[in-house]
């Protein structure tokens, strides 16, 4: 894609999310029209992927300008985990994204050890979610297609519909507002959600250190009436290399202008701060150099 070609005197930027029904698409199309409407000179349009695993390539060809990304993605990208070191830069940060199971509400299904063996929807196949489960099951000592039986999703909202006609014993995935997650609590019955105990929590980010544990706060899905402690990471928006300053600085002023706007649209909206963006790189230098200008302007960083 060439990045910053003019349409009706606007900068497109497109935006790579995931497949229809996710978690990113929501994020997308709410980021997407704060940015917009904060920058009028920009036209940021986003596109349906199969997700974290495809955006990095994506953006590594510059077929895609910026796209969504987990934080386990974006390690093993950045570390050259199984592939080359990838040159990418982070625009902000999105919000904590954790992972657990849900469960409809009859299941005897009560801890990890109950799913053993059982059919488990786990995600769209380039889903940062089927990332995260395999790093959470390895510390876990577990394989999540050895040691259940994985079911890859064409579209990530078929999940839900699994586990309600019983095809899946359980869906893996997480974030606040999660349509997948909604859409089982609030069926006829509801669901549970199980996560590591907070013993295996700490077993996990013993040997992934890049895990982190993310509170659920109460009522976050219907149903929920106590908090959980889930192991997850930071989700990013990640710029292709070809990325230009210039721009790269007017979306970090129009996501710092729309932090209201944005947290209004979006369940977890209100995460997606450029305070937020500097505590979730593990690095300073890892965060686009056009993003960086707007904080020191901004009085965000000094």
């Amino acid at each position: 894609m060439e990045q910053g070609a003019a349409s009706q005197g606007k900068t497109v930027v497109v935006l790579g999310t995931a497949t229809p029904g996710g978690g990113f698409p929501a994020y997308g199309d709410a980021y997407a029209g704060v940015l917009n409407e904060a920058d009028p000179t920009l036209a940021i349009e986003p596109r349906n992927t199969k997700g974290s695993t495809e955006n990095v390539p994506l953006l590594e060809a510059g077929k895609i300008d910026i796209g969504l990304a987990t934080g386990e993605v974006t390690y093993e990208a950045l570390a050259g985990i199984g592939r080359a070191k990838a040159e990418l830069r982070i625009v902000n940060a999105m919000y904590a994204s954790f992972g657990m199971f849900a469960v409809r509400a009859d299941s005897p299904a009560r801890t990890i050890a109950d799913l053993k063996g059982k059919p488990i929807a786990w995600g769209a196949s380039g889903s940062g979610f089927v990332v995260l489960a395999r790093y959470v099951m390895d510390g876990l000592g577990l394989d999540i297609e050895r040691d259940f039986q994985p079911i890859y999703l064409e579209r990530a909202g078929d999940g839900s519909k699994m586990v309600l006609d019983g095809r899946a014993a359980a869906l893996w995935g997480g974030g606040i507002g999660w349509p997948n997650f909604v859409a089982l609590a609030n069926a006829p019955g509801g669901a549970r959600f199980i996560a590591p105990a907070p013993e295996d929590v700490r077993r996990v980010r013993a040997k992934h250190s890049f895990i982190r544990t993310i509170a659920v706060p109460a009522g976050s899905y219907p149903g929920q009436d106590a908090p959980i402690a889930a192991p997850g990471s930071w989700s990013l928006v990640l710029a292709s290399p070809r990325l230009a300053d210039d721009v790269a600085y007017r979306l970090a002023r129009a996501l710092h202008r729309g932090r209201g706007a944005i947290a209004a649209r979006h369940p977890q909206g209100h995460e997606s701060t450029l305070e937020n963006t500097l505590a979730a790189a593990a690095t300073r230098d890892l965060v686009h150099p056009g993003v960086l200008r707007y904080m020191r302007e901004a009085g965000i960083l000094r």
